[in-house]
């Protein structure tokens, strides 16, 4: 039986992931820091050799790939853009931490939806699987049995808290920038029961929900 491997990686930090605050829809590139963190993180830990490139259209994952996967060809996914967090982005936690709408969307993201945003939870959940899947079928089709996916923390983390067994919530999967899982998926657990193996993290040495930062701002810190 064929299987597939995708490697899961978060985008370089933004001067919004820097400074604490959701970024969701905005469209920033990344940040000074991002960009020599992703350097640093290149020579020292070691990323995969895959065959393409899947990707979120939002600027910092496009630089993200052309930095850590500079000569493999690219995939533009429209799926992959990050959740819509309306009122909610550029905001920082402090910032909102006492927002009822806020507070009710934390609680039950896929029942609750920030205001303004232009999707509800169970729109983008729906848009999560569709894109997964579309990769998947792009990869079969293709013959290509090992990629990347570059895009964002949120959606890598609902992704994996829908499809992964045993479920786990999706503060479990919280990703520092750069950094991921490694997924398998073969065509009989996905097409019969929309089930991912988790086999590793991404780049190898590194764990991927170290960063403090992150786990903060999930609450779990």
């Amino acid at each position: 039986m064929v299987t597939y491997k995708l490697h899961l990686i978060r985008h370089g930090m933004t001067e919004g992931n820097r400074t604490g605050r959701y970024v969701g829809r905005m469209d920033l590139p990344v940040c000074l820091e991002g960009r020599e963190q992703l350097e640093e993180m290149k020579k020292k830990y070691q990323y995969p050799n895959v065959q393409e490139v899947y990707c979120s259209p939002l600027l910092r994952c496009l630089q993200t790939a052309d930095i850590l996967f500079p000569d493999t060809s690219l995939t533009v996914v429209e799926d992959l853009v990050e959740m819509s967090l309306g009122e909610f982005e550029g905001q920082s936690i402090d910032s909102l931490k006492n927002n009822p709408a806020y507070i009710a969307w934390i609680s039950d993201s896929l029942n609750n939806t920030p205001p303004g945003a232009c999707e509800t939870g169970e729109e983008f959940a729906r848009r999560v699987e569709r894109a997964l899947n579309s990769i998947f079928m792009n990869m079969t089709q293709n013959r290509i049995t090992e990629a990347a996916v570059i895009a964002h923390g949120g959606l890598f983390m609902s992704m994996l808290a829908a499809f992964v067994m045993p479920r786990a919530p999706m503060g479990q999967w919280a990703l520092s920038n750069g950094s991921g899982y490694t997924i398998r998926m073969s065509t009989d657990l996905w097409m019969r029961d929309r089930i991912i193996e988790v086999v590793g993290s991404v780049p190898g040495g590194f764990t991927p929900g170290r960063d403090p930062r992150v786990l903060k701002s999930l609450g779990v810190l």
